[in-house]
């Protein structure tokens, strides 16, 4: 009986023990922003700290937009690429989506799915699939794939199409000798003529077209304003060429593309014989630097704001928040360049 009795006293000891901590705890979160603080031995205070205790730290970015490089491989050599085939890994299809739900999940809105070449991987199921997870699994507001449009089938829109809302073609000349020149070209096959193929299929499929082309040494002169306007892609992405050591160029580099590489004021001249394209997003090497959050095959994010690709730990090991910290991205960058703009289908006005 008095063991009873004992231990009931030791239950109501223990409660009052418990409330007293929590009137201490919000004792504290009170008197926080009069920099006035309470501390028990044994104790700690886990309420979380107010705004003004943390305007100091350097929180770590946010990836709204994520660009994908799941594969190294290519079947094109383009003489300027800079995310050249230095391995032939790709993730399993599971641990790839495992990722793709811990960016979801740290703030993703939009992902970009590139390489090396996306279509290539198990004759574009692979991406598809993942494609297909992370519109319909992941509800993302954004999905995309940048290719080079050589390996896509009208079977692939069939199945996949209704889960991409956007499909960025890498076509950077309308003439097919200097397409050669590049080494934008395998057999055959001749890259603008199934640029225009790839632009109706996308129209079908209810897919916005965009194009990404790389201002470079044999194209800077060229005028594509008819071309463009007659594709009329919903963004034309306008990149100057860019060296990234180790990729293009160096020593360890499997591309040599300082014969690609062009001025500023080239650049600028090239902007401007195209100003009246109304769809026309210029990028520079400045803007390109640091304003994009790469994940590499390994899904490192790789920091290039020294020149190189320098990657961060997997976020499949450390998670999303620890690896960001290592990414160089530049938040600011990215929103003054206009990275965050109007990227579902949905919201697109568009005349399928």
């Amino acid at each position: 009986m008095k063991l009873a009795v004992l231990g009931r006293l030791l239950s109501v000891g223990r409660a009052v023990l418990a409330a007293l901590r929590g009137s201490l705890g919000a004792l504290c979160w009170s008197l926080a922003p009069l920099s006035l603080s309470l501390s028990l031995p044994g104790w700690r205070d886990s309420a979380p700290r107010p705004e003004q205790e943390r305007e100091g730290e350097d929180a770590p970015p946010t990836p709204t937009s994520v660009n994908y490089h799941f594969t190294r491989q290519c079947n094109y050599k383009c003489g300027f690429c800079f995310h050249t085939a230095k391995t032939s890994f790709v993730l399993p299809l599971e641990e790839a989506k495992r990722g793709l739900a811990m960016l979801k999940e740290a703030g993703m809105e939009k992902i970009n799915f590139s390489g090396g070449e996306p279509f290539l991987q198990d004759r574009g199921e692979f991406v598809g699939k993942l494609v297909q997870f992370c519109k319909q699994e992941l509800e993302l507001p954004s999905v995309s794939i940048v290719s080079n449009g050589s390996l896509i089938r009208k079977q692939w829109f069939e199945k996949y199409g209704e889960y991409l809302d956007i499909l960025a073609i890498s076509c950077d000349s309308f003439d097919e000798d200097v397409n050669i020149l590049i080494g934008r070209r395998q057999g055959k096959k001749n890259h603008v003529e199934n640029l225009h193929k790839l632009r109706q299929w996308c129209r079908e499929h209810a897919v916005a077209f965009k194009i990404n082309s790389v201002i470079n040494r044999f194209n800077v002169e060229e005028d594509m304003n008819e071309q463009i306007k007659a594709l009329n892609p919903v963004r034309w992405k306008v990149f100057q060429c860019l060296l990234i050591d180790g990729e293009n160029s160096g020593e360890d580099a499997l591309r040599e593309a300082e014969k690609f590489v062009i001025s500023d004021e080239d650049f600028d001249r090239f902007l401007d014989r195209h100003k009246d394209v109304s769809c026309l997003v210029p990028e520079s090497n400045q803007k390109m630097r640091d304003s994009y959050l790469i994940l590499d095959e390994y899904m490192r994010f790789l920091n290039c704001r020294n020149g190189r690709k320098e990657p961060s730990k997997s976020i499949l090991d450390v998670g999303v928040e620890a690896a960001i910290k290592f990414s160089g991205f530049d938040e600011k960058m990215f929103l003054r360049r206009g990275g965050k703009y109007v990227w579902s289908k949905a919201d697109m006005k568009l005349d399928w």
